[in-house]
Order: structure tokens, then sequence, then C-alpha cells
């Protein structure tokens, strides 16, 4: 928007005129809102209690580090049904190695993440080279991990994992620096640093928007955005602080995150992804390789399903037959309910993170009052849809 527009129309007409334009961005922060304050209520308040939001912040983990990777996917307009099972098929390869055959975790994880590399490079080289729709090819990868799950954990059905160093890697927390108040020190810290971090990026780039001469938001607005932020860092910090502090979990989703949002903000091959998502025949012109691109997202999905496979196998303490159904679903849901287009080349790695917290709110909350699996399946259909017909509106 216009600075000297909004300061004829005043703070209000700015409100409407944010609404307008950038509802793609602030969306799932009030649709996230919102379910807190309901499940809140239904639930007597144990919906936001720290151990609660805690256990979410951990379940919604490997879900989202699939979802940050399928964003990726998503922008340059393809899509990858396969990493449910893939997830939990590889799980099950590292608790076979881990228990079966006795080798080193470390040894184990980094063998299994340049599995996950492998699957998805063969499955990007099916899509550019040979030409088959993502569609097609990823649909047919999940029939593959489902039955290749299903083999080999047919001799027991499920494989307890007894190592507690893997298992601490979802369900353990990092330790603590001290004690303040009966809180964990650490959480604190670290929140506050973050603060100050937002705070000082916020500035940083609304001053190079100005010198640009891009529009930015009015005082006010950006301050209140700024104390928003801050709040709500603040909120979850001392949240975490009351129970356990920063858990294992929280630190891996932060750093491919972070990892992430510097590609795509940063990089020459995030622009280069926007752009193929944008118009894949004028990013071919422009000299662009559209087919090493692709590969090379097809291939951070593979490893990002790695990794959800590793935490979710770490999560539970062991790999079964059903491990990884619906994780795609879920993954590809928080994509559009964080604003990624369904028409390709819009969509933030930060906002996904939110629309994965959303779906697991919905979980978790849905959990708590005992609703049955099978309404929740109905409830996460019907967000689904309306978080792409949002889409569809929002473009025309």
């Amino acid at each position: 928007m216009n600075n000297t527009k909004m300061k004829k129309g005043g703070l209000g007409e700015e409100i409407k005129v944010l609404m307008k334009t950038r509802v793609r961005d602030y969306a799932m922060y009030i649709a996230l809102a919102a379910i807190f304050i309901i499940f809140a209520a239904c639930t007597g308040g144990a919906f936001l209690s720290p151990r609660n939001l805690t256990n979410l912040i951990n379940q919604t983990g490997y879900i989202a580090v699939m979802a940050v990777a399928m964003t990726l996917v998503l922008i340059i307009c393809e899509i990858d049904l396969s990493v449910g099972y893939m997830a939990g098929f590889l799980g099950a390869v590292a608790a076979i190695m881990m228990i079966r055959m006795g080798i080193n975790m470390w040894i184990v994880i980094a063998a299994v993440l340049a599995l996950g590399v492998f699957f998805g490079v063969m499955k990007g080289l099916i899509v550019t080279k040979m030409g088959v729709p993502a569609f097609v090819t990823t649909l047919a990868f999940e029939f593959i991990f489902r039955g290749l799950l299903s083999l080999i954990t047919s001799e027991s059905g499920t494989i307890p994992i007894g190592i507690d160093s893997f298992n601490a890697i979802s369900n353990g927390f990092v330790p603590d620096i001290g004690d303040i108040a009966g809180m964990h020190s650490l959480s604190l810290v670290v929140g506050a640093a973050a603060i100050v971090l937002v705070v000082y990026f916020q500035i940083k780039r609304r001053k190079n928007m100005q010198h640009y001469h891009f529009d930015v938001l009015s005082k006010p607005m950006f301050a209140a955005k700024l104390i928003f932020m801050s709040v709500l860092i603040g909120v979850v910090a001392v949240i975490l602080a009351q129970y356990r502090g920063l858990s294992w979990t929280i630190v891996i989703v932060a750093i491919v995150t972070l990892v992430y949002h510097f590609i795509m903000e940063k990089t020459r091959l995030g622009r280069y992804i926007y752009g193929i998502g944008g118009n894949s025949e004028a990013a071919a012109l422009a000299g662009i390789s559209v087919s090493r691109i692709r590969l090379l997202v097809f291939a951070s999905m593979g490893l990002m399903t790695a990794l959800g496979g590793i935490l979710f196998a770490s999560r539970l303490q062991s790999a079964s037959t059903t491990a990884g159904a619906g994780f795609e679903l879920d993954a590809i849901a928080a994509c559009y309910i964080g604003g990624t287009s369904t028409s390709g080349g819009i969509g933030k790695v930060t906002n996904t993170i939110i629309g994965a917290l959303v779906i697991m709110s919905l979980t978790n909350g849905l959990n708590l009052m005992g609703v049955g699996i099978a309404y929740q399946y109905v409830v996460k259909g019907i967000i689904f849809i309306i978080a792409v017909a949002f889409d569809v509106m929002n473009r025309k």
C-alpha cells in the first residue's frame, strides 16, 4: 500500500487495504488463533497447558519438516504423494539397522538421509527425464513404499526401538542452564534473543524497502506488528519454560526452517524455484535449467521425508506397518493453509510452519475432546477444501 494514501485514509483504511491485499499472509494466523481459543474453551484450558502445548509442538515436528520441503514442490507446480509411506518405510529401515544389525545410530541416520535423497532423485528423474507426471510417479511410489514397509515389518508387525539416544531426538529436551522462578531459563533466554533478532531484521527489512521505494506499513501499523510478534514469541517461550523447556524437535524444525527460508529468500536457487513456478517456459528461455531445479527440489523432498521418518520413529519409539499413513495429506494441507498457491509460484516456508501447527492443533484438540478419528478426517477435509477455495477466490 502507498503511505500517502494511508495518511489520507487513516489507520482504519490501512487495515482494510491490508486485509484485502495481504490476506494470504494473515489468514493462517487468524485460523490458528481461532483454533486455540475454541479448543481452550472446549477443553477447560487443558489445550493451552504448558505440557500439552509442548507435546503439540513435538507432534508437529515430523509433519513440519516434510511440509517445508513440500512447499518447494508445490511452488514449482509439482506434487509428491509418496512421502507418507516413504517416511514410514525409512523409519522402519532405521529401526532394523539399529536393532537387528547393531549399527551405530549416527551412521544409520546418515544412511537413511542419503537413502531419502536417492529416492527423491529417482522420482525426480522419472518426472524430468521420462516425462511421467509427478502425480502418477509419486502415486506409484506410494504403493511401492507401502508394500516395502509391509514386507520389512511382516515378521513382527512392530519393531520396538529401545535406544534412548535415538528416542531422545523427538522426546528429549535441551539441557537447561539454570532455574528462574521455577522455570527453565534457557527457553527464556532463547525467547528474548528471538525477539531481539525478529525486531532487528524487521526494521532492517523495512529500511531496505524504503530505500528502494517499495510500499511499507505505516509506523503505527509496523509498531503494532512488532509488538504482536514479540508478545507471541514471549508467550511461547514462557509456556515452554513452565514445562521442560526447549525440545530437540523444536531445534531441528527451527534449523530446517531457517535454512529453507534463507535459500528461498536470499539465494539464486530460491529465485529460480519461484521463477519456474510462475512460468516455467519463461524461466527456460531466461537460461534456467528447469529440469535440474526440479530434480533438486525432489531430492530435497526426499531428504526431508527421511528426516520426518526418523522423527516419527523416534517419537513413537518404534516402527510399524501403518507408520506414515496420511502424512502426505497433512503435509500438503499445511502448505495450502500456509498460503502456498495451487497455481504455483507463491509460497513461504515460514507460513507453512504455521499451517502445520493448524493441522496438528486440530488433531490434538479433537483428541483432547474425545472426538473419533473418523470425524477428525472429516474436519481436516473440510479445512483443506476451505484453504484451497480461499486461494482460488484470492487469485480472482
